[in-house]
C-alpha cells in the first residue's frame, strides 16, 4: 500500500534532517543527489522545515555564490539546548550543547563522601544552571544522566542502592523539579560508555562488542547486533558481582566484594601494583589511573629503548617463569606466561640496565591481566562478542600494553576468537554517551513531523 502524500512528506523531512545532521550543510541541489528526491520535492521539504525553524541559510556555495541553488541549508543549532550529566561517586561533570552536539560550556566539581545528602544536591544542581548560562542558553531542552547503578527497564529510574550515595537518586528528582520544561532520563554511566564508543570511538566498526569499564569500580556493557542489551532488570553487565577464583569469599545481593570487583576494583588494582614494586607518577598520590600509566609508561620506554640501533641484546633482560635470563626482542616486553597470579619474586634475578623499572612494571601488568582475563573470558564464553573494550580511565591508562596482555590470555583461555581494544575516549566516554542520547531524544522530538510551532528552547 503506497504511503500518503502527508506520510511520505514525514519520511522525506527526516530523511533531510538526518543527512544535515550526518554531512553538515548542503545545498538544496546535494539534497537532491543524496535523497534521490525530485528537485519540486526537495523544494518543498526546504521551504517546511525552513518554515518549521529547525533550518535555515548558513551561506552560500559555488564560484558566483548567486541564486537560489548557490544558498547552503544547515540545522539551527541553537533551536534546543541539550545538557549531560556524569554523575560519579566523588563528583559530577557537566556539559551543555546546541542541536548539532557541538558542546557549549563543560564544568565538574568534586563532592566528598562527608558532604551532607542535601548540599551534594544543591552543588551539583547548582553547577549545571552556572554550566547552562556559561552556554548562553535560556533554558534545557533535554537532559541525558549517567549514573552508577540499576536502571529500572520499566520506569526508567534509578534503582535504590545501598552502595550507592543518596544523593544520585535525589539529584534526578531535584533536575525534574528546577527544570520542569526540560525532558530528563537517566542511564547507566557504562551503558552510556559503550553507545560512545560505538557511536565516536573504538567499535565503530562494530555491530557486537562488550565493554569493560575500569574506574573506581568495574562493570560491563553488552551490545549485541548494534542494539545496547539492558537484560530483565537493568543489570546486563553487572560483572562486578561475577563470583570468580582468587578472592576471600563469594558477593552477596548487596556486596559485590567477593566478585570480580575484588579483583579489578581502584583499590585492589592499587595495592596490586605496591606489591609489585611500582611506584605512582612523580610528585602525586598512588591512585589507580597513576600506578597504570606509570607501569604502560615504563613498559613503552624500555621497548622504544632496545628498538634503537646499537642497543644490543643485553639492554633489557628479565627472567622467565624457569628462572632463565633471556633477552628481550624487538616488540618484545617481559610478560608472565603464567594463567594465574604470582606473588612477587626477588628483583635480584633480572637486570634492567636502560630502565630499571620496566620489568617489575610489566610483570605488574602481567598481573592485572591475569585478573582482568578471569572476567572476560567468561563473558566471552556466553556471549561470543568478538571484540572487548577496555574502557574507564583505567583502561585507557593501561593502553595497548594492557590490551595485548589480556588479549594474549584471553586466547589461550577459549577458542573463540576476541579482539582486545582499548578506548579512545575514556572516562569522558560516560559524558560523551549521556549527551548523543540527549540529542538524539531532542532530534526524534524536534524533528517528528507535523506542526512545529517555532520556539526555542
Amino acid at each position: 500500500m503506497p504511503a500518503s502524500p502527508s506520510t511520505a512528506r514525514a519520511i522525506n523531512d527526516r530523511l533531510a534532517l538526518n543527512l544535515l545532521q550526518r554531512e553538515g550543510p548542503l545545498t538544496a541541489g546535494r539534497l537532491k543527489q543524496l535523497t534521490g528526491l525530485s528537485r519540486p520535492t526537495v523544494a518543498d521539504l526546504v521551504e517546511r522545515l525552513t518554515a518549521a525553524g529547525l533550518i535555515a541559510v548558513v551561506g552560500e556555495a559555488g564560484e558566483q555564490r548567486r541564486g537560489p541553488n548557490a544558498k547552503v541549508y544547515g540545522i539551527v543549532a541553537d533551536r534546543a539546548h541539550l545538557a549531560a550529566l556524569d554523575v560519579r561517586t566523588e563528583g559530577v561533570a557537566v556539559a551543555v550543547a546546541d542541536l548539532v552536539g557541538r558542546v557549549l560550556a563543560e564544568e565538574s566539581v568534586p563532592i566528598g563522601g562527608d558532604m551532607g545528602t542535601g548540599p551534594a544536591v544543591e552543588q551539583a544542581v547548582a553547577l549545571v544552571e552556572r554550566v547552562v548560562k556559561e552556554a548562553g542558553a535560556d533554558r534545557l531542552h533535554t537532559v541525558g544522566i549517567g549514573a552508577p547503578g540499576l536502571i529500572d527497564p520499566a520506569s526508567g529510574e534509578l534503582r535504590d542502592s545501598s552502595g550507592l550515595p543518596e544523593w544520585h537518586r535525589r539529584l534526578v528528582a531535584a533536575l525534574q523539579e528546577r527544570l520542569p520544561e526540560a525532558r530528563v532520563s537517566v542511564e547507566n554511566e557504562t551503558n552510556l560508555a559503550a553507545l560512545a564508543e560505538q557511536r565516536d570511538g573504538v567499535a565503530r566498526d562494530r555491530d557486537t562488542f562488550v565493554l569493560l569499564w575500569l574506574g573506581h569500580g568495574t562493570g560491563a556493557a553488552v551490545v549485541l547486533d548494534g542494539a545496547l542489551r539492558r537484560g530483565a532488570s537493568g543489570g546486563t553487565g553487572e560483572i562486578g558481582f561475577l563470583p570468580v577464583p582468587g578472592t576471600a569469599a563469594l558477593p552477596s545481593s548487596t556486596d559485590c566484594e567477593g566478585g570480580f570487583h575484588s579483583l579489578a576494583a581502584a583499590d585492589a588494582v592499587v595495592d596490586l601494583a605496591a606489591r609489585w614494586g611500582v611506584p605512582a607518577e612523580p610528585g602525586q598520590e598512588p591512585s589507580v589511573v597513576g600506578v597504570v600509566r606509570a607501569a604502560a609508561g615504563m613498559v613503552r620506554s624500555a621497548v622504544r629503548q632496545v628498538r634503537e640501533p646499537g642497543a644490543g641484546a643485553g639492554a633489557f633482560r628479565s627472567v622467565n617463569e624457569g628462572g632463565e635470563s633471556r633477552s628481550v626482542s624487538d616488540g618484545d616486553v617481559p610478560r608472565s606466561r603464567s594463567d594465574r597470579e604470582e606473588e612477587p619474586r626477588p628483583a635480584g634475578g633480572s637486570e634492567a640496565s636502560s630502565s630499571p623499572g620496566a620489568v617489575p612494571a610489566a610483570r605488574f601488568l602481567d598481573a592485572l591481566a591475569d585478573r582482568l582475563a578471569v572476567g572476560v573470558a567468561s563473558v566471552v564464553a556466553i556471549l561470543d562478542p568478538g571484540c572487548v573494550v577496555l574502557g574507564g580511565e583505567v583502561g585507557r591508562a593501561g593502553g595497548d600494553e594492557l590490551a595485548a596482555r589480556v588479549q594474549d590470555r584471553i586466547a589461550r583461555m577459549t577458542p573463540l576468537p576476541t579482539e582486545v581494544r582499548t578506548t579512545t575516549l575514556g572516562g569522558g566516554a560516560v559524558l560523551r554517551g549521556a549527551l548523543l542520547t540527549a540529542r538524539d531524544r531532542a532530534q526524534d522530538e524536534l524533528f517528528t513531523p507535523g506542526e512545529r510551532p517555532v520556539q526555542r528552547w
